[in-house]
């Protein structure tokens, strides 16, 4: 091994080191525990979910250091992931989007009586796919270092682009709609200061936009205010009536780990298709369920309160946990609406998606990811233990939630910056953003064009200064061969929609 190779690999195990000391002192351990429960309600509540229940908190934990911080918003994502089962088992209506598999079994084993059993199953499923994805991603931390410290600006820029080109993936029906969606969110970042110059970009006057539409305001306006308008068309509470917890908690922990095949391969599932930038959880929770389905002997069983459909579903979505983490804390991309509010949490604490979190903060990289392993087995003792008084969440009245989250909501956009214009953003941007649900617009193309935008615009005007204004930079194989590739990727990705069907119709 080369001198440089031995340094390198004593740095990590230093960090390694140092995180693990970080995770075991002061507080932290308690936040993990908080981040946990509070994402467990929230996943457990239909129309507020994980991203919801990470906006609304985001702009309290500025109080907090950014290792409670960080650490306190990805446990909440880890236990929305678990806690979306809940009610997806007890009362058919999934939690979150990332547990919607779950209803085609979990529902019918709850009918059959067996609803502890089912929930068991999905802490079991949850905690340990969960624990294997966070492991592996671990495990590859010195290849994902090695890569990421190769990217400059051109490479920057170019993975911005990339990112943006993913709104013709994200695009659930409508592509324009989408493309819309994502202009949308480049036009907010235009708003105040240029970069690298002192040129006002329309403030129209007003000097609460000098700094821009603050990307954490329009987070909490897109996720939190619009759900609740959505969710204020409810009457009652989720469920009619008590649910009858029946069943048995060792059977269904016993029958999850009589199914080691079934239960890596979701959580596998899950990480891989996490790690592309639009897919996320749900995409996830259905492939996991189709394959589990497609390999079993007894398909007919799928539907009828088949525990491997319950398994499968809850292994993917917690396994995707790992994978998103990838695109998100390497490249500043997120890939769904809960990693786009853990990215507004880094960059709110001051933590640089990219080089930074794998050379000076790797240490900090690597305390949220053995948070996130510790948290597994929290989920497991609690899912498992608990589990007869979890039915309790989904009898919460909308007319609760709903005074409560928007309170929250106006309160935390403005502690952001004590700017009544983030209150006004809050507001704006919810009722747009119930506008964009209500008519199939994406929220998530929204979400990109307004994370990316900054970075594309600060890293082209980078990039160009190095070159000396020579576009070149950006297209040549020989010089830059990591923007060279993206570019191809990007082009592939834009154009495949369109030239796809014509293949299809060629060949058929």
């Amino acid at each position: 091994m080369s001198g440089l190779g031995l340094v390198a690999q004593a740095g990590t195990i230093g960090a390694l080191t140092e995180a693990i000391g970080l995770v075991f002192t002061g507080q932290t351990l308690l936040w993990i525990v908080v981040g946990l429960v509070l994402g467990m309600i929230g996943g457990a509540l239909p129309g507020v979910g994980s991203s919801l229940s990470m906006a609304i908190i985001l702009p309290l934990t500025l109080p907090l250091s950014p290792v409670n911080a960080i650490i306190l918003l990805v446990s909440m994502y880890s236990g929305a992931m678990y806690g979306g089962s809940i009610a997806a088992i007890l009362v058919n209506v999934p939690g979150t989007g990332a547990a919607a598999a779950t209803t085609f079994d979990g529902y019918p084993m709850s009918q059959q009586g067996r609803a502890v059993d089912a929930l068991s199953m999905s802490a079991t499923a949850s905690s340990v796919a969960g624990f294997l994805s966070v492991l592996t991603l671990l495990l590859i931390s010195p290849l994902l270092i090695e890569v990421v410290l190769l990217f400059g600006s051109p490479e920057n820029f170019m993975m911005a682009v990339l990112g943006l080109a993913m709104i013709a993936i994200v695009a659930r029906g409508s592509v324009v709609k989408a493309i819309v969606s994502g202009g949308f969110g480049l036009m907010i970042t235009a708003i105040g200061i240029a970069p690298n110059s002192p040129e006002l970009r329309y403030t129209f006057g007003q000097i609460g936009l000098r700094n821009g539409v603050d990307f954490i305001a329009a987070l909490i306006g897109m996720f939190a205010i619009a759900e609740m308008i959505k969710l204020a068309g409810q009457e009652g509470g989720i469920a009619d009536s008590a649910i009858e917890m029946t069943g048995n908690r060792l059977a269904g922990v016993r029958e999850t780990f009589q199914h080691p095949l079934t239960l890596v391969k979701s959580g596998y599932i899950g990480m891989l298709i996490g790690a592309i930038p639009g897919a996320g959880a749900t995409v996830s929770n259905f492939i996991a369920y189709g394959e589990a389905m497609r390999s079993s002997v007894t398909p007919e069983r799928f539907g009828k309160g088949e525990p491997l459909g319950v398994i499968a579903a809850e292994a993917s979505n917690n396994g995707t946990i790992g994978g998103s983490l990838i695109p998100t804390i390497a490249f500043g991309i997120p890939g769904s609406g809960s990693t786009a509010v853990l990215l507004g949490g880094l960059l709110m604490h001051g933590l640089r998606p990219g080089p930074q979190l794998f050379e000076t903060d790797l240490h900090l990289t690597y305390t949220f990811l053995i948070a996130l392993l510790i948290g597994n087995f929290f989920i497991l003792f609690a899912g498992v233990v608990f589990v007869t008084r979890m039915g309790r969440l989904t009898q919460i009245d909308t007319h609760v939630i709903i005074p409560i989250v928007v309170v929250l909501s106006m309160v935390g956009g403005f502690t952001l910056n004590n700017n009544w214009m983030d209150i006004l953003t809050v507001i704006l941007l919810g009722l747009i953003g119930y506008l964009m649900v209500k008519y199939n617009y994406s929220v998530i193309a929204f979400v990109l064009g307004v994370v990316l935008g900054p970075i594309a615009e600060e890293n082209l005007l980078r990039s160009l200064q190095i070159s000396g204004g020579d576009y070149s930079v950006f297209v040549s194989p020989g010089q830059q061969p990591i923007a060279f590739a993206l570019l191809v990727v990007t082009i592939l990705i834009l154009v495949g929609p369109f030239v796809k069907p014509r293949l299809e119709r060629a060949l058929s």
